[in-house]
């Protein structure tokens, strides 16, 4: 789940936080349509992922994440997961660095905490 104030902000679009599904940039005109359209256009620089700590520490909200050894991005939201038996969070990273299994570091108290880019949602529940 998106919250406001963690994974949506005055800063974040619905195409960053893989919500577009939400917009229908075709049923009228709204505040703020034209920069979604423009930005739709020209595309994102940055995409909201999951991802799942590799050992037992926890990410929390504004930690950095690196990729590759540089600063690309922060953690919105990060918390024990006691049904999946992991730590989970979500962050905005560069598009780059988005796909599932890649690697990337969380800083944690100034601790490159290793971590790893999982599909959303964490969970889906059977029929």
């Amino acid at each position: 789940m998106r919250l406001y104030g963690h994974e949506l902000d005055e800063t974040t679009t619905v195409w960053e936080a893989d919500l577009g599904w939400i917009c229908k940039l075709d049923k009228g005109d709204f505040v703020g349509r034209q920069a979604l359209v423009d930005q739709k256009a020209r595309g994102i620089e940055r995409v909201l992922v999951g991802f799942e700590m590799s050992d037992r520490q926890i990410a929390r909200d504004a930690c950095g994440v690196s990729h590759d050894g540089v600063v690309v991005g922060r953690v919105t939201s990060g918390s024990p997961a006691p049904f999946l038996k992991k730590n989970i969070g979500m962050a905005y990273v560069p598009l780059a660095a988005r796909a599932a299994g890649t690697r990337i570091e969380i800083d944690i108290r100034g601790t490159r905490a290793p971590a790893q880019i999982v599909p959303l949602p964490f969970y889906k529940r059977g029929k």
